[in-house]
C-alpha cells in the first residue's frame, strides 16, 4: 500500500489557489536565481526521469532545476532502460520508488503516466503526453503574469491543432476561469471529454474554424507544430489541412495591439508561426522556455514538501 503524495500529472486535478501557489514560488525561486542567491530546497534528493519522446527543453530543464535546488536528476530513455524491452511499468514504478524522490516521465499515453504515478510511492510528474503537457502551461501562465502583472483577466486564443497543449489551455481555463477561443481547422478539435469536463466546470470557451475570429481582441495568442512527435507521417496532409492557420502580421493585425505570442517550441517558422512574429516584439517565446526551468523547480519543491 503506497503512502500517500501528491502527483502532478494533469491541471484539472489541481485547484486555482495550489497552482496559484506554484507561481507565487516560480516568482520567488527566479528571482533568487537572478540574484545568484543558493537554492538548497533538493539537497540530496533525485529525479528519476523516464523520456519515450525526445526532449530539448523538458530534459535540460528538468536536469538543471534539480542542480540548482542542490539535488541531481537521472535520465532513462526507452532505448537504455529495461522500459524498452518491455518491463512492466507497475514493476519500474515500484523499483525506482525505492531509488529516487521523485519521478517525471515523458511519454506518448496518458493511461502510462496513470499507471505509473498509481503504483509509484513518490510524486510522479507528466513531462508531456499526448493527451497534456502541464509544466509547458504553468510556464505559459506564468510569462504572461510576468509581462501583464495577471494571467486571470486575460483573453486567450489557440490557433492550430487541438493537440496536447490545446487540451492543457481547456484544462487551465476550466480551473481558473478566463476566457479561451480555440479555432483549428475541421476534424482537427481537442479532446471531445476535455471539453465535456470544462464546459461541466463552467469555462468559458469559444471554438470556431476562424483564426482570425478566434484571434480578435486576444490579449494572447497561442501556437504550436501542426504535426507533433509522432505525426511526423502525417506531415503533409497536415500542411494543406493548416493552411490559413498560421500566426502572422495578419493574426496579430486584429488582436488587441499589445498582445503576447507563444509557442511552446520547437517551431516549425513558415508553417504555425511566420519567422517575423517569433523574432517580433509580440514574441515572448525565449521567456516562456526560460520559465519552464523555474516552473518546474517550483513544482518538484511543493511535490517533495521543501517549499
Amino acid at each position: 500500500m503506497k503512502s500517500v503524495k501528491s502527483d502532478f500529472l494533469c491541471l484539472s486535478e489541481w485547484t486555482a489557489p495550489q497552482l496559484d501557489a506554484i507561481l507565487t514560488l516560480t516568482a520567488k525561486l527566479k528571482a533568487q536565481h537572478k540574484a545568484g542567491e543558493a537554492q538548497p530546497l533538493l539537497a540530496g534528493k533525485t529525479l528519476g526521469m523516464i523520456f519515450e519522446k525526445s526532449s530539448t527543453r523538458t530534459r535540460v530543464s528538468f536536469e538543471v532545476g534539480m542542480f540548482q535546488l542542490g539535488g541531481q536528476a537521472i535520465f532513462l530513455s526507452a532505448a537504455d532502460s529495461q522500459i524498452g524491452r518491455g518491463e512492466p511499468i507497475k514493476d519500474t514504478a515500484r523499483v525506482l520508488s525505492r531509488y529516487v524522490d521523485a519521478i517525471a516521465i515523458r511519454t506518448y499515453s496518458q493511461t502510462s503516466v496513470a499507471e505509473l504515478a498509481s503504483y509509484a510511492t513518490v510524486p510522479v510528474i507528466n513531462a508531456l503526453t499526448d493527451s497534456y503537457h502541464p509544466c509547458q502551461l504553468m510556464a505559459d501562465l506564468f510569462t504572461v503574469q510576468e509581462c501583464k502583472g495577471s494571467y486571470s483577466d486575460q483573453v486567450y486564443c489557440w490557433i492550430g491543432d487541438g493537440n496536447n497543449m490545446a487540451n492543457s489551455w481547456i484544462n487551465a481555463a476550466a480551473v481558473f476561469g478566463f476566457e479561451l477561443r480555440v479555432a483549428t481547422p475541421v476534424g482537427y478539435e481537442p479532446d471531445p471529454w476535455v471539453i465535456e469536463r470544462a464546459v461541466q466546470r463552467g469555462a468559458r470557451l469559444t471554438f470556431t474554424n476562424d483564426p482570425l475570429e478566434a484571434a480578435r481582441g486576444a490579449n494572447v495568442l497561442n501556437t504550436d507544430v501542426w504535426a507533433s512527435m509522432g505525426q511526423e507521417q502525417e506531415q503533409q496532409q497536415r500542411i494543406k489541412d493548416f493552411a490559413g492557420f498560421q500566426i502572422n502580421d495578419a493574426t496579430l493585425g486584429v488582436a488587441a495591439s499589445d498582445a503576447l505570442v507563444l509557442h511552446c517550441l520547437p517551431a516549425h517558422r513558415g508553417e504555425e508561426i511566420s519567422d517575423a512574429v517569433i523574432e517580433g516584439p509580440h514574441s515572448v517565446v525565449f521567456d516562456e522556455a526560460e520559465n519552464r526551468l523555474h516552473v518546474q523547480k517550483a513544482i518538484l519543491a511543493r511535490l517533495l514538501g521543501a517549499a
